[in-house]
């Protein structure tokens, strides 16, 4: 098969292309596996320092690809069940999600460059990043909602967790379109930027992350991460414990304030 996720380096930056034109971007087995190994590599590479995630020809993802679902239908009338290699337990290390990537709680920062669709699965790809850039012409929704296909790469958990449980029952009971600018004023999205212009953007605030001193900005990423189910002294503690192990890097940039580096809000 031809490959259908592409994997460029920009430096500390590495660039993963979803690219399957005639289905707008959507997701089959193949494709997933893909995915999930392009980013389980770029965790891996001690030279990457930020991610971004890029859909090809015009659209982000238009989720899993039904076409690819109809012949899994076939599967199960004969008995297979197609989705036995999926199963995973919390104890897992790395499982694969249904479109790839989606159960992964990488180490460092991923970014989604949204152009056109992102929708169903897409916008559940999109959820699992830590930061969107969206074009003013892209949009989210729950499209699968009208086909009964259910949120399984974490949407029921992300969605909540990014912008509250009201406006995601909205979200995932109608499945209704979202354009950037409700995205962005919910909280969905993080910047919206002019059509055509994700990708370059992306790719600035990559630059810039990749450019912090990365012990602390990993640290507080990943307290970020791990105080969701803790209450507030275990969260506290969490996070003093991997915090104070990058204080002497937070007292050299001390030492660099004083002697006039980055006064005034200047990076």
């Amino acid at each position: 098969m031809m490959p259908t996720v592409h994997t460029t380096q920009h430096g500390a930056v590495t660039v993963v292309t979803l690219s399957r034109a005639d289905v707008r971007n959507a997701v089959d087995a193949d494709t997933a596996r893909q995915l999930y190994e392009a980013f389980l590599a770029f965790d891996a590479d001690p030279q990457a320092r930020v991610a971004v995630f890029h859909g090809a020809h015009g659209h982000f993802c238009a989720g899993w690809d039904l076409q690819a679902g109809a012949r899994m239908a076939q599967h199960l009338q004969e008995g297979v069940d197609p989705f036995a290699a999926l199963n995973f337990s919390p104890a897992d290390a790395a499982p694969q999600g249904p479109m790839g990537p989606s159960r992964l709680l990488l180490s460092k920062p991923v970014i989604a460059a949204i152009s056109g669709a992102a929708v169903a699965g897409g916008m559940e790809l999109a959820l699992w990043c830590d930061l969107r850039v969206m074009e003013a012409d892209a949009y989210f929704g729950v499209y699968c909602r009208r086909f009964g296909v259910p949120l399984i790469d974490g949407g029921t958990v992300r969605l909540p967790r990014l912008i509250g449980m009201g406006h995601a029952m909205d979200l995932i009971l109608t499945g209704r379109k979202v354009e950037a600018a409700e995205a962005l004023q919910m909280g969905l999205c993080n910047r919206v930027v002019p059509a055509g212009e994700a990708l370059p953007a992306a790719l600035a605030l990559a630059e810039q992350l990749a450019g912090f001193p990365q012990a602390t900005m990993l640290a507080d990423r990943a307290s970020a991460y791990a105080q969701w189910d803790q209450d507030l002294p275990h969260a506290l503690h969490q996070e003093w414990q991997r915090g104070k192990a990058c204080i002497a890097q937070g007292l050299e940039g001390a030492a660099r304030f004083s002697a006039g580096a980055g006064r005034h809000g200047k990076f």
